[in-house]
């Protein structure tokens, strides 16, 4: 091989192996999983769809903690601080429903269920009922 050619050649084969390495940096099996879940279900027509059911329910601690904490600890891009009664005040005003629906769908910054894609609706309430808490 070339001389001159080498040094270019692991300086673009170091590139890519770098890259790879950002990308995909937790390689724990719980990670993997969680990359190459289904995104949707397949039914056949006449066929009885199977109802999907969660065994385990997690807290609003252990979602906002996980989910949330980013941005509702410091009020990031406008998100109410976590127990800051004046923060929260005219989303709470609004009711309960309307406040669930943001949440779940998005509203402005706030990404549909905190990117939180596997929480149960319900899970995403116990989340905000645990945020809106004083501190």
């Amino acid at each position: 091989m070339d001389l001159f050619l080498r040094p270019w050649l692991i300086a673009i084969c170091t590139g890519i192996g770098l890259s790879t390495t950002v990308i995909a940096a937790d390689m724990s099996t719980t990670a993997i999983s969680e990359r190459i879940k289904p995104i949707g279900n397949v039914h056949i027509e006449g066929s009885t769809p199977v109802a999907v059911t969660t065994t385990s329910s997690r807290t609003g601690q252990a979602i906002y903690d996980q989910y949330c904490a980013s941005c509702h600890n410091s009020g990031l891009m406008g998100a109410p601080k976590k127990g800051d009664a004046d923060d929260w005040a005219a989303r709470v005003s609004q009711g309960d429903a309307v406040l669930a629906k943001h949440a779940i769908e998005g509203f402005n910054a706030m990404p549909a269920k905190g990117t939180c894609m596997d929480c149960s609706d319900d899970e995403i309430v116990a989340a905000i009922n645990y945020m809106i808490e004083p501190n």
